[in-house]
């Protein structure tokens, strides 16, 4: 039986593309020391890279831009819809349908995320959609590291454009946030950021505020 892993990374940050990884295998491969990306150091992961690549049947690396999230939130396009018509179109894209499909589901009722892909995808592929599939299932945990360490090469292209170290583009990062203050009006910053977030509302408002009081 042939099946499929999909997973992202960097859905939840505020600068930067998300990253889907695809990853197609026979079921009876094991992906030795695969785990969900979050519970693996940046050495572990650059590691495991290439073996997951040269074990599966196939596999694919899908990055949604800034740009394209910034103009679907402009349209109320859920994140959770991007996933999905990216997922979709991704499948619809391999080489052999495979049999099963597992997915890590963003959606508080795991099945309203099949429902979502279903609109998109085409194949015949049993679809599994389930929260925390990163740590169930090896194949998603493959696909996990492939988007994160794709995600990382991104996020390094983009500090190396900057010439500043901003840190991992999440707003839970404290780099990140003091970065995004400094330069929340500089346009060669703000065409690697995510303008709906609240994040970014928040520190446009206050900077504003901070600008009229002085």
């Amino acid at each position: 039986m042939i099946i499929a892993g999909i997973d992202e990374a960097g859905r939840g940050c505020v600068i930067g593309p998300m990253v889907l990884g695809v990853v197609v295998a026979d079921e009876n491969v094991i992906f030795n020391n695969v785990k969900d990306s979050k519970l693996l150091s940046p050495n572990q992961r650059e590691k495991l890279f290439d073996g997951i690549k040269q074990k599966c049947y196939e596999f694919k690396i899908i990055k949604i831009g800034v740009d394209e999230i910034n103009k679907m939130m402009e349209r109320k396009i859920s994140l959770n819809e991007m996933e999905a018509m990216h997922m979709g179109e991704g499948l619809n894209c391999l080489k052999k349908d495979p049999d099963v499909v597992y997915i890590d589901s963003p959606d508080p009722i795991e099945q309203n995320f099949k429902k979502r892909i279903d609109k998109y995808y085409t194949g015949n592929a049993k679809i599994v959609a389930e929260h925390f599939a990163d740590k169930k299932y090896p194949i998603v945990s493959a696909a996990s590291i492939l988007a994160k360490v794709e995600r990382d090469a991104e996020i390094e292209k983009i500090k190396q454009e900057l010439g500043f170290n901003f840190g991992s583009g999440y707003s839970s990062d404290e780099r990140t946030i003091k970065f995004l203050k400094e330069h929340i009006f500089d346009s060669k910053v703000m065409k690697h950021v995510r303008k709906k977030w609240k994040t970014v509302d928040d520190l446009r408002q206050k900077n504003l505020n901070d600008f009229v009081m002085d």
